[in-house]
């Protein structure tokens, strides 16, 4: 974990959310997954998490805060937490935002493109300007991808965890050949520094921190 500066490009809106284009040391640019803590001089006191969308040049995409402006600076902390891990013999490729936009899947697309593996991306919201390779389909079609997919990966909020585990116990998601992967987006205030527990997600066995075990789990975790 490293700390540092970032300074905020350019703002674009897509899929109905704000980005940010920020440029900082490649050593704090998290991976897909990953997420910094960025702290702005006009926001409250607590630290907001920034999720990983896709790389550009002198640092990365990824999701921003209203109020934030071109030319501002970010203090930045991270990367921190579990990113997504995309087997590289993957090559059917399903990206499920369950419950919301893409954003915090957005940042699979380029690595699994580049090793040539078919995506699908599942979503109930827009989902803008990608790459022409990128099939789109709506959640609706999950039973369809759950035959065809090789690797999935989902995003979902903790209070839609539960909904999701429900809705497809027992069914082929546990059988995807090379794995299902959850990033379970929840408040993360302290980034894994004071283990306060706003984050708590409910596994198998025992509770879980998003901030730090996560916020990407195995299937199998839940």
């Amino acid at each position: 974990m490293r700390t540092g500066t970032g300074r905020i490009v350019e703002l674009l809106f897509e899929d109905g959310c704000l980005y940010a284009r920020i440029a900082c040391p490649e050593s704090l640019v998290p991976g897909p997954g990953q997420y910094l803590l960025a702290s702005h001089g006009s926001d409250s006191l607590l630290p907001v998490p920034i999720f990983h969308t896709d790389l550009a040049p002198q640092g990365f995409i990824g999701s921003a805060r209203g109020g934030w402006k071109p030319g501002d600076e970010l203090a930045l902390r991270g990367p921190l937490g579990r990113g997504f891990s995309l087997p590289v013999s993957a090559r059917k490729v399903g990206l499920v935002a369950f419950d919301g936009p893409p954003a915090r899947l957005k940042g699979l697309i380029s690595p699994a493109l580049r090793q040539n593996a078919s995506v699908v991306l599942l979503c109930g919201t827009s989902a803008d300007h990608l790459p022409d390779e990128v099939e789109i389909q709506p959640l609706s079609a999950l039973d369809e991808i759950l035959h065809w997919a090789d690797f999935i990966a989902f995003d979902v909020g903790r209070d839609h965890l539960k909904d999701l585990m429900q809705k497809y116990a027992g069914r082929e998601i546990r059988f995807v050949l090379y794995g299902t992967q959850i990033l379970v987006h929840a408040p993360m205030p302290c980034g894994g520094l004071a283990d306060c527990g706003v984050c708590a997600v409910i596994a198998k066995s025992d509770s879980k921190l998003a901030c730090k075990d996560g916020p990407v789990f195995d299937l199998e975790d839940f």
